[in-house]
């Protein structure tokens, strides 16, 4: 095995997959369960650094490809090659050297800096700028700081609170940082990292003088460094590595201070068997600003693998699948309930094709239920290599990260892509995106987000408000607490928030309620963060129900609402343009198009239709078992998407609740002014 995969550790012949996890004798406690883990820092041949990651990868071979974008070869109209263009290990070594020795000049001198750390900002979105940027910042001691690439004016308080002297930024953001300078006087240069012409060069760097700043090029900068080279310095695994701030769904982002060893030993982490070719790649589409995309691009990287970017069009996506065939695919619910989507609309149909596709499906599931197996020789080249197709057909490994997805929509993409899908990494930014993974082939494992990964303890504490106790038959249920060196020790300059968060023995309380099942699996079930009680004291967990009502094809979008002085919720649906035509059509019984927006904005008005939504999901409800004071009981129809661009989305597309509602509040009021269904 090349040294690049050193630190890869296959799974054994035989997975037992019964017992997936124990509870370590003697740790079970009063109100609490016993504790579940496997190894730590101290196990042998175990990354502890970041620069060791790249380091890993770079020995594969300096020539092999690594960094990949499509380049624009017009403009009017945009129009992107039809292959992708490569940067090599060895060439990012040099441009990483390069830009991290000026950083370190600049602090030296005096330049920049200023605050407790050496902070550099990042705000940009996916390219292989981002990432050299980000490995120059590992190799000289630097602290990153990733900007969200949807902030606009939003990014002035984690300038200040981070202390950023210094921000790479591409072209189109740096008006806005121009705009605010006077508000961060510690920002003391701006970096672009894109490319521009002369003359957006010097509008931009005059500019940038009249507000005391000083404006390079990324290609100005690594010059600079070049004429001031220095070796790289190592790091320590206690050495701050970076500020990662949380999406922010109360208004108020938390820094999250991530060391060397919390991101590392998090990539080791997910080394455990990590079954990708040598040359594998990567498509990276989620935001390198949120965790659970950075860790994956460094287990690409460990294993000396390519990067290709995409090119910043979600309606591109699927074409630079299709170009880059990758092989692994971090992806979330949304985009991958989509996929779903499209290919059950595309195979119901009437006739012999609608009918394989429902023989290939039904055959599939029984295998994979049966056995764990997701791959058929005849159904695979009959039916789900179109499929496959979507993603370029090489697909080995899709992994859902940071929202509930539905078993069946899990079970659908295993026997689509007849590849390894799992609902992992589950995590959070605290514990650099990294508590729990699914083990492959597991044939029960979907709606589960599988057993403890390596590093981690897990246990469960009772939530007493909630019904939920670690003494709950057949399995312990409450709130899933993880322990380990991957996870954070502090939020920056927020005490209250680190002690709300940290117990004091290390304990990182999520937030989520799971279960452990016999086999040693976790089940998220529940949230102690935004519940709320009913008039009548019931207390139900809105982001919960959220999640199962999304899991319909119906739904692009759902903001439930619960007033305490009501008895029981109602709540706002953004629904799927195909799905909501195929609705009012029927309802209404007139010909309405997907792309007929007026149309559609009268069908969300029509009672007719509303009722007969409302209708849906209550048979949701009621199929997922939800208790009558959790089900929406008044729905209110809009087109208008909830979105970053109002304020109503986290940059990590969670619903900012405080904006969501007031957005919607005259709509929401209305609801309950006619009072609940079932009391008329």
């Amino acid at each position: 095995m090349p040294l690049a995969t050193e630190k890869v550790f296959p799974w054994p012949a035989v997975l037992p997959y019964d017992k997936q996890a124990v509870p370590v004798d003697g740790t079970k406690r009063p109100g609490q369960t016993a504790i579940w883990g496997l190894v730590d820092e101290r196990t042998p041949n175990t990354l502890t650094t970041l620069d060791q990651i790249f380091s890993d990868g770079l020995k594969a071979g300096k020539d092999r490809q690594f960094l990949g974008r499509r380049s624009i070869i017009s403009t009017n109209p945009l129009k992107f090659s039809p292959t992708y263009t490569w940067l090599t290990y060895g060439e990012v070594d040099v441009r990483r050297r390069y830009v991290g020795s000026a950083l370190h000049t600049l602090f030296q001198n005096g330049t920049l800096g200023g605050g407790e750390f050496q902070t550099v900002g990042i705000w940009a979105p996916n390219c292989p700028e981002w990432q050299i940027v980000d490995l120059a910042l590992q190799a000289y001691q630097k602290v990153s700081v990733s900007l969200y690439d949807t902030l606009g004016r939003d990014s002035v308080g984690e300038i200040e609170h981070a202390h950023l002297s210094i921000v790479f930024a591409t072209s189109d953001h740096i008006p806005t940082l121009l705009k605010v300078a006077s508000k961060v006087p510690m920002l003391k240069a701006i970096v672009c990292m894109d490319t521009i012409s002369s003359d957006a060069s010097k509008l931009l760097r005059e500019w940038t003088g009249t507000q005391g700043l000083v404006f390079k090029e990324l290609a100005e900068l690594e010059e600079f460094g070049k004429a001031n080279l220095i070796d790289p310095i190592p790091a320590q695994p206690e050495l701050v590595a970076s500020i990662c701030y949380t999406s922010g769904t109360t208004n108020n982002p938390k820094g999250v201070v991530l060391t060397h060893k919390n991101l590392a030993i998090a990539t080791q982490s997910n080394m455990f068997g990590l079954q990708l070719p040598e040359d594998a790649s990567l498509l990276s589409y989620l935001p390198l600003a949120h965790i659970y995309e950075r860790i994956c691009e460094l287990c690409s990287i460990a294993i000396g693998g390519r990067i290709g970017y995409y090119t910043g069009d979600p309606l591109r996506l699927l074409e630079d699948a299709q170009i880059l065939k990758p092989n692994f695919f971090p992806s979330v619910p949304r985009v991958l309930n989509r996929v779903y989507q499209a290919a059950m609309v595309g195979g119901n149909v009437p006739g012999l094709k609608g009918t394989l596709f429902k023989k290939a499906i039904q055959t599939k599931l029984t295998r994979l239920h049966q056995t764990g197996e997701v791959t058929h020789a005849f159904w695979d080249r009959l039916v789900f290599r179109k499929i496959q197709a979507v993603l370029g057909g090489h697909i080995q490994l899709v992994t859902s990260g940071s929202a509930p997805i539905s078993p069946e929509v899990m079970d659908f993409l295993k026997i689509a892509f007849a590849c390894e899908v799992t609902e992992g990494k589950y995590g959070m930014t605290e514990n650099c995106a990294v508590t729990c993974k699914g083990w492959p082939n597991d044939p029960t494992a979907s709606g589960t987000v599988g057993p403890p990964q390596p590093v981690n303890e897990v246990k469960l504490i009772d939530v007493s408000a909630m019904g939920y106790s670690s003494d709950d038959k057949p399995n312990p249920r409450g709130e899933l607490c993880v322990r380990g060196a991957n996870c954070f020790k502090t939020y920056y300059k927020d005490e209250k928030n680190t002690k709300e968060t940290v117990d004091e023995d290390g304990w990182v309380h999520t937030g989520d309620v799971a279960e452990i099942d016999s086999c040693g699996r976790v089940k998220i079930i529940d949230r102690v963060k935004n519940i709320m009680k009913l008039a009548q004291g019931e207390y139900v967990a809105l982001e919960k129900i959220e999640n199962l009502y999304s899991s319909t094809p119906l739904v692009a979008q759902i903001y439930v609402h619960g007033d305490s002085l009501q008895s029981y919720l109602v709540g706002v649906l953004v629904p799927d343009p195909v799905q909501l035509s195929g609705i009012a059509s029927t309802v209404t019984r007139k010909n309405i198009s997907p792309e007929d927006t007026a149309a559609l904005s009268l069908a969300c008005k029509d009672d007719r239709v509303v009722a007969h939504i409302l209708g849906l999901l209550t048979k949701i409800a009621q199929q997922n078992g939800l208790k009558g004071f959790e089900t929406i009981k008044r729905i209110h129809l809009s087109l208008v998407p909830f979105s970053v661009e109002n304020n109503t989305l986290t940059p990590t597309m969670k619903i900012r609740r405080k904006d969501a509602y007031k957005m919607y509040k005259k709509e929401l009021d209305a609801l309950y002014e006619l009072g609940e269904p079932s009391k008329l």
